[in-house]
């Protein structure tokens, strides 16, 4: 008899699941469906009237000379931001994991940038490097008489954006690993003191296989977020000089509402999707491989 009650509340549980699997449906499978089909046709994005061009609109991407640089850009934001936020909130969350004062208020001002909009953050440090009037280049007028125009540098803005983005992003890569840090026993550093292990030996040796799992939350999380960033990069550039800063969610946005040019976006929509995929699921393959090992 309690069997079957079990066995009844569980089917009545599993219709909860109803509305999130239909919310998913609509807002996420559907669009993605919708995005495969629309990459296959001319549609403007406007119009009534499209017609079918096959795989027309991947070989023009595969031969579009855009695509290159996009993708460089692309995989910057996304490795470079990701390299500098772990190392970045690895020493923060090292830093406050001792005994120091104020070390609340310290933990909020690193974090405090995670609630800003992504938007207004970008434009926030755009008055910090603008050309005219910018923040920087009223420091740099005191030293030179010409300002420096860094955001028009095609070698430079996309550094700039990734610090951006990382300097933002950053305090959500401290908490994980503070998270991870203050879960650690002090047996291991107690015993490992006894054995004469110098500080070096013990961060390699405990903390580093320790933190594993928070490593590969984060890598994977800030590989995404950096691989799909869209509003820093509109907000300080708009993806120029050109499209030399650009990547390929604002490409994407340029095709459509600037050029008119749906079905191509949703072609770079689709590409990005598989970079995206390939590159967090081999990252996730290989970082749980590497906790199992240690």
């Amino acid at each position: 008899m309690n069997t079957n009650r079990k066995r009844s509340s569980g089917s009545v549980l599993n219709l909860f699941y109803i509305p999130a699997l239909a919310l998913f449906a609509a807002f996420v499978f559907y669009p993605f469906m919708k995005g495969i089909q629309i990459s296959f046709t001319n549609w403007d994005g406007y119009s009534q009237d499209f017609r079918w061009i096959g795989f027309e609109n991947y070989r023009r991407m595969f031969s579009d000379p855009q695509i290159v640089n996009v993708m460089k850009n692309t995989i910057i934001y996304g490795v470079g931001s990701t390299v500098l936020q772990n190392i970045l909130g690895l020493l923060y969350a090292l830093y406050l994991n001792r005994s120091i004062r104020a070390k609340g208020l310290i933990r909020t001002i690193v974090y405090l940038p995670v609630i800003i909009s992504p938007l207004i953050m970008g434009y926030i440090w755009y008055f910090v490097f603008q050309y005219d009037g910018g923040a920087l280049n009223d420091i740099i007028l005191w030293f030179q008489d010409e300002p420096i125009n860094l955001l028009a540098n095609a070698d430079i803005n996309v550094w700039i954006i990734t610090f951006v983005n990382t300097f933002q992003y950053m305090g959500i890569a401290m908490v994980i690993y503070l998270a991870g840090l203050q879960s650690i026993s002090k047996e291991y550093y107690e015993a490992a003191q006894i054995d004469g292990a110098s500080s070096l030996k013990q961060f390699r040796n405990i903390t580093l296989p320790l933190l594993a799992p928070s490593i590969t939350i984060n890598v994977v999380l800030n590989l995404i977020g950096g691989l799909k960033l869209f509003d820093v990069i509109i907000a300080m550039t708009n993806g120029g000089p050109g499209y030399a800063s650009s990547s390929l969610s604002t490409l994407m946005y340029h095709l459509y509402f600037s050029r008119q040019d749906a079905g191509y976006a949703a072609s770079l929509g689709n590409l990005m999707f598989v970079i995206i995929s390939v590159i967090s699921m081999s990252a996730l393959y290989f970082l749980r491989r590497k906790e199992m090992q240690q």
